[in-house]
C-alpha cells in the first residue's frame, strides 16, 4: 500500500493531482443531470496516464487540455442535441391569448402591477415599453416572460 501511495504521491510525481482532479470531476458529474464535467475527467485520465508514463508536467497538461476541448468541442453539441430534444414544458403558455385582470395598476416606467388569471396573480408588464393599465381592467396576455404576464390593452 505504501508503495502505491508513493508512486502516487511521492515527490515530482503529479500522478496523485491528476487522480484528484479525475475524482473530483466524476463525483461533480455524478452530481448533476446533465454532462457538465465529464470532459475534464477524460483530461484529467490522459494526463493521469501521461503522468504514470512518466511524462513531464508541461506534456500532462498539454494533453488534458487537448483531451478535454476535443471533446467539449466535439461531443457536447451532439450529446447536447439527442439529450435535451425539448425544453421542460410548464402549462404556462396555454394562458397566451386568455384575458387577464389587472389587480394592481401596472407601469411598466415603476416596474409595477399585477394581473390574475384564473385567480391566480401573476406580476404583469403591458408589452408597450412604457406602458400604464388601470386596476379592473381586462388585457389580453401576449406572452410570458419568466413569471411576467406581458399584456395587450382589450
Amino acid at each position: 500500500m505504501n508503495e502505491i501511495m508513493n508512486n502516487l504521491f511521492g515527490a515530482g510525481n503529479q500522478s496523485g493531482i491528476w487522480l484528484i482532479v479525475l475524482i473530483a470531476m466524476l463525483v461533480v458529474e455524478l452530481s448533476t443531470v446533465s454532462l457538465t464535467t465529464i470532459w475534464f475527467a477524460a483530461g484529467s485520465l490522459a494526463a493521469l496516464i501521461a503522468a504514470m508514463a512518466g511524462a513531464p508536467f508541461w506534456l500532462q497538461v498539454v494533453l488534458f487540455l487537448a483531451a478535454a476541448l476535443t471533446l467539449l468541442l466535439m461531443i457536447r453539441p451532439l450529446s447536447v442535441r439527442y439529450f435535451n430534444k425539448k425544453g421542460e414544458k410548464t402549462n404556462a403558455d396555454r394562458l397566451i391569448g386568455r384575458d387577464a385582470v389587472v389587480t394592481e395598476d401596472i407601469d411598466n416606467i415603476a416596474g409595477k402591477g399585477e394581473a390574475a388569471v384564473d385567480g391566480v396573480v401573476w406580476t404583469a408588464r403591458m408589452k408597450e415599453k412604457d406602458g400604464k393599465c388601470s386596476k379592473g381592467s381586462i388585457c389580453i396576455i401576449d406572452s410570458i416572460e419568466g413569471v411576467k404576464l406581458i399584456l395587450t390593452k382589450r
